[in-house]
C-alpha cells in the first residue's frame, strides 16, 4: 500500500487561461496508506481525470504525484503497482474464473501454493468459490464485473485499487451487497482504495473519508457525517442528501438576520460578517412551531407528500423554496396555508459567497 501525494493540475488544452480551460483546477490532497476513499460528483467534475493521473493512465500538465514520497509523475501504471478496476467488466472470456483471478499473480510467478490460496480467499469474499471451474463467458454480467473486482484485490503488494464506478452495471438489488463486500474486503485487507462514483449512496455508505468535486474543484474533504451535518461550501450542502440542504438568503445587521422581513436573533455565542448571507439547514431539522417563535419565519405551504416513513413539505418564503421532513401528525397542513418554521437553530450553517462561516 502506498501514502498518495498531489499537488497538481491538469488541462486537456494547451495554454489555459482561465478556470474554465481546466479540467482540474490546482489541488493539493493526500490520500493515506491503508484509507478507504470516494470522489464524488456530477459527471464532468474531474474525479476519473484525477483517478487516472493517480494510475498513471493520465500525466498531469502541471505539479507531481508522489507514492510514499517518491515521485512517480512520470512512471507508468505498472512502475507505480497499481491496481484498476474500471466501469465495465476486464476479464478474459476464454479463462476460468480462478485463472481469470490467478493471472495478475501468474505475471509476477508467484508460487502455485500462494497463487491457489489467495485466488481462494478473494474468492470466497466475493462469494464466488461455487464458480472457480466455470468459464468467464457463461457468466452474468454482474459475476463478470465481480471478476474484474476480484482481479484488482487479489495482488496483496499492490499500492492501491483503484475504482472507476464499478458498480454501474451492477443489479441494482445486488449493489448495496457489493458495497458491504467491499467495505469488509477494506477491513480485512488493509487496502488502500479510492472509488470514483456519481452515486452518493455509494460514497458515504463505503468510503471513510469523501471527496466531493465540482467543476475540477474538490471543494470539500471529510468524514460522510461532516459532509451531512457541516458542508463546507453551498455545493455540497445541494448534492448531498435526498432532498438536499435548504439554503435561505438573507442580510446580517447589528439586530440580527433579515429574512423578507422577518428578523431573526443571531444564534448564542455566534459573530457573522455583515451583509448577504445564506442559512442552510437539513429538511429533517426544520420544525413547525408556534408564530413569532425565536429563530422562526412564516412561510406558505405550497405541498404536503406523504412518502411512507414521514411527510415532505414543500412551502415557500418570499420566492424561495423551503422543504421540512416532518411526522405524520402534520398531515392536517393545507395547501396555501401560513405556517412558522424554525429555521435557526444549533444545526443551522451560515454561508458567505457560498462558503461556511467559521
Amino acid at each position: 500500500m502506498a501514502r498518495i501525494e498531489l499537488d497538481l493540475a491538469h488541462a486537456y488544452r494547451q495554454n489555459p487561461k482561465q478556470d474554465s480551460d481546466y479540467a482540474l483546477l490546482p489541488l493539493k490532497m493526500t490520500f493515506e496508506d491503508g484509507g478507504a476513499y470516494a470522489l464524488l460528483g456530477p459527471s464532468g467534475c474531474g474525479k476519473t481525470t484525477l483517478l487516472n493521473i493517480m494510475s498513471g493512465l493520465v500525466m498531469p500538465s502541471q505539479g507531481r504525484v508522489k507514492f510514499d514520497g517518491r515521485d512517480v509523475t512520470r512512471e507508468s501504471p505498472q512502475a507505480r503497482n497499481i491496481a484498476q478496476v474500471f466501469q465495465f467488466p476486464v476479464i478474459y472470456d476464454t479463462m476460468t474464473v480462478a485463472e481469470n483471478l490467478a493471472f495478475p499473480l501468474r505475471n509476477r510467478k508467484l508460487p502455485t501454493d500462494q497463487i491457489k490460496k489467495r485466488v481462494g480467499e478473494i474468492a470466497e469474499m466475493l462469494e464466488m468459490s461455487g464458480q472457480l471451474n466455470q468459464r468467464a463467458a457463461n457468466l452474468s454480467a454482474d459475476a463478470k464485473q465481480k471478476i474484474s473486482l476480484g482481479r484488482g484485490l487479489v495482488r496483496p503488494d499492490v499500492s492501491a485499487v483503484l475504482f472507476d464506478e464499478p458498480l454501474t452495471v451492477i443489479d441494482p438489488h445486488l449493489k448495496w451487497q457489493l458495497r458491504r463486500k467491499l467495505k469488509q474486503i477494506h477491513h480485512e485487507l488493509k487496502l488502500t482504495l479510492i472509488y470514483v462514483t456519481h452515486d452518493q449512496v455509494e460514497a458515504l455508505t463505503f468510503a471513510e473519508q469523501v471527496v466531493v468535486m465540482t467543476r475540477g474543484r474538490a471543494v470539500q474533504v471529510g468524514s460522510p457525517a461532516d459532509l451531512y451535518e457541516r458542508p463546507s461550501h453551498t455545493f455540497v450542502g445541494h448534492f448531498i442528501g435526498s432532498p438536499g440542504m435548504n439554503f435561505l438568503t438573507g442580510k446580517v445587521a447589528d439586530d440580527g438576520i433579515h429574512i423578507d422581513g422577518a428578523v431573526l436573533d443571531l444564534p448564542v455565542g455566534r459573530l457573522l460578517p455583515a451583509g448577504d448571507i445564506k442559512l442552510g439547514i437539513r429538511p429533517e431539522y426544520v420544525a413547525v412551531v408556534a408564530a413569532h417563535t425565536p429563530g422562526a419565519v412564516p412561510v406558505t405551504v405550497a405541498k404536503v407528500q406523504d412518502v411512507g416513513t414521514h411527510l415532505m413539505l414543500s412551502a415557500t418564503l418570499a420566492g424561495q423554496t423551503l422543504k421540512a421532513r416532518l411526522s405524520s401528525d402534520a398531515a392536517q397542513l393545507s395547501n396555501g396555508a401560513v405556517v412558522w418554521l424554525q429555521v435557526v437553530s444549533a444545526h443551522t450553517c451560515f454561508y458567505k459567497n457560498e462558503e461556511i462561516v467559521a
